[in-house]
């Protein structure tokens, strides 16, 4: 009863904000999809045709209600390559591979991995995609008439303004409608959609990729397809995360993973490039009033009906138009309070953010920013981590010396723990007490053998006391001290 409870109110719990978002939303993933399409090389309706497919799949496969899901940039930097060197048919071919790996690492439930990405990182990855969908507009703004930053402020205006009388519909589908009249009524020569590239005049069909099925082909495509594959993985599981904090509701990460999966192999055989989540849009959905399933449908749908069976009137929405809403994206995707918190957190924390920012913007690559953060995350633990082992001696008597450990014992404070015994001056009889440690890895348990080793070259005996359980399975397993004169028990 609550699981059907549930999907009711996934799908027809926000019926009147979800379909007035999802309409908005399909105006935005217009020009977007154009834009997309020609940095691959392919034709618009390739980037249009995989929007579709992608919104309405993840909709009903998907585990994040709210988000949207459609060709994207990240994805499209990708492609540049493959498309060039073999053509559109070996894309096409690397889409519907794209999406049976990500099914692949959904059953192999690796979107745990998101674990590990710290709130340094998202932080991070949030304010580096609002400056690059802020940078993205330049060219639409550099060079251009002054009617043009006329009809931006104008947009912008309505936006911010229109909230502050109704908030019946979304302020950016007002601005997009209104803007688009006032500019065909005065005649404006600005640049619109139409002149981004042509629109398909029908719907999309199935068809099977045209290309050699051999080991040779796979090998082309198996590497462009991976990085697809974890690339829009990474990006959709962080913009889900982004809509959680947002709607307050949450994700099921592993359906995501088989949902965007799915939806790639839909495009693919339906002449569509591969996509994923996109942080522009579901922004525009979630602050537009779109919280379920509904919006990424009716986007999907609505999309495609406007670019085959309305492109006279889509055509001549204006690019300023559309400007004004992805700035105002932008505004409301950065994390402002990163500024007063760069203050307040610790230094780590900050360089963590700011690090993920540079790579991402530098690089243009959200996954590589991401990545950097990881790792800089990982660096600063295990920097932490091994600050706070301790090793203490005690002279019981004048033969035996206890030594103490406190501590997290791994690859990054083995060598601290070995450093911290007197080897030169060892007595006859030594106790490691390890009661307050844990071993972790390989690393761990060699720096206990060298330890051990050490001080059995230098006459002692030794007995290792008060090993967990866990600690005590890997020593069993791993270490090489355990024979001789070194005594080892568990317990405390």
């Amino acid at each position: 009863m609550s699981v059907n409870y549930s999907l009711r109110e996934q799908w027809f719990g926000n019926v009147r904000g979800d379909i007035l978002s999802g309409l908005l939303v399909a105006l935005a993933l217009i020009p977007e999809a154009i834009a997309f399409s020609i940095i691959a090389g392919v034709d618009p309706k390739v980037g249009l045709y995989a929007s579709f497919c992608i919104a309405v799949v993840t909709a009903i496969a998907g585990g994040r209600p709210g988000m949207i899901s459609a060709a994207t940039g990240a994805m499209a930097l990708l492609m540049v390559g493959l498309v060039k060197e073999h053509g559109l048919q070996y894309l096409l071919a690397a889409t519907i591979l794209t999406g049976v790996l990500q099914i692949l690492a959904a059953a192999l439930r690796l979107n745990m991995l998101m674990r590990f990405v710290s709130r340094s990182v998202v932080i991070g990855f949030v304010n580096a995609l609002a400056i690059l969908i802020f940078l993205a507009q330049l060219p639409e703004l550099i060079g251009v008439p002054w009617p043009v930053y006329a009809v931006c402020a104008a947009g912008l205006a309505i936006i911010y303004l229109l909230p502050h009388l109704t908030r019946a519909v979304p302020s950016p589908l007002v601005a997009i409608v209104v803007l688009t009249i006032v500019c065909a009524w005065l005649g404006l020569d600005i640049r619109t959609v139409g002149d981004m590239g042509e629109l398909p005049d029908s719907l999309p069909v199935f068809l099977f990729p045209d290309i050699p099925w051999t080991l040779d082909t796979l090998r082309i495509l198996l590497p462009v397809s991976v990085t697809m594959a974890v690339v829009g993985l990474l990006e959709s599981l962080m913009t889900a995360q982004i809509v959680e904090d947002a709607t307050d509701t949450p994700t099921n990460r592993r359906r995501e993973c088989a949902g965007q999966g799915t939806a790639n192999i839909i495009a693919g055989f339906f002449g569509g490039m591969a996509g994923c989540a996109m942080i522009g849009q579901s922004v525009i959905n979630t602050s537009s009033g779109g919280r379920g399933r509904l919006s990424c449908l009716v986007a999907g749908v609505v999309l495609l009906l406007l670019v085959v069976y309305a492109s006279d009137q889509v055509s001549h929405i204006p690019m300023a138009a559309l400007v004004a809403v992805m700035i105002m994206v932008s505004i409301g995707t950065f994390h402002w309070k990163s500024f007063i918190e760069l203050r307040t957190h610790p230094k780590t924390a900050n360089l963590i953010m700011i690090g993920t920012v540079i790579v991402t913007v530098a690089t243009h690559d959200l996954a590589k920013g991401v990545l950097t953060g990881v790792l800089l995350t990982a660096l600063s633990f295990a920097r932490r981590t091994s600050a706070m082992l301790e090793v203490e001696h005690e002279q019981i008597d004048a033969d035996t010396r206890l030594y103490r450990v406190c501590g997290q014992i791994f690859f990054a404070s083995a060598i601290q723990f070995a450093n911290g015994f007197d080897y030169l001056h060892a007595a006859k009889r030594v106790i490691i007490d390890v009661s307050a440690a844990h071993f972790w890895d390989t690393s761990a348990v060699a720096g206990l053998d060298r330890v051990v080793l050490k001080l059995r070259k230098h006459g002692a005996h030794v007995e290792v006391v008060g090993l967990n359980q866990a600690s005590a399975s890997l020593v069993d397993q791993l270490g090489t001290h355990q024979d001789g004169r070194a005594g080892l028990s568990a317990g405390h």
